[in-house]
């Protein structure tokens, strides 16, 4: 995420513009005197948003329903995790 750094007043001239960039997902950070005082940051879609947009773009299918909890196919038994096997792999 890109960061624009913009003092008070001009912040409360061009607010329009500014809120534009957030919805673009650029965040604000708003300075006094060159000193940073707060931020404006894009607002993060809620769960059920970004399903809705996967659904309409077509890559997933769902008819809003909640999934029945299933146990993992498969349980590491070994007392070393799989990332330390993955790094011995590598070497």
């Amino acid at each position: 995420m890109t960061k624009v750094y913009v003092g008070i007043r001009e912040l409360r001239n061009n607010l329009s513009k500014y809120l534009r960039e957030v919805k673009s997902g650029r965040a604000i950070v708003i300075t006094e005197r060159g000193v940073p005082v707060g931020h404006i940051i894009p607002r993060k879609a809620s769960l059920k948003e970004r399903i809705n947009a996967l659904v309409d773009a077509g890559f997933v299918e769902w008819n809003g329903g909640t999934l029945e909890p299933r146990k993992p196919s498969v349980t590491n038994r070994s007392t070393r995790q799989v990332s330390d096997l993955l790094v011995e792999m590598r070497e």
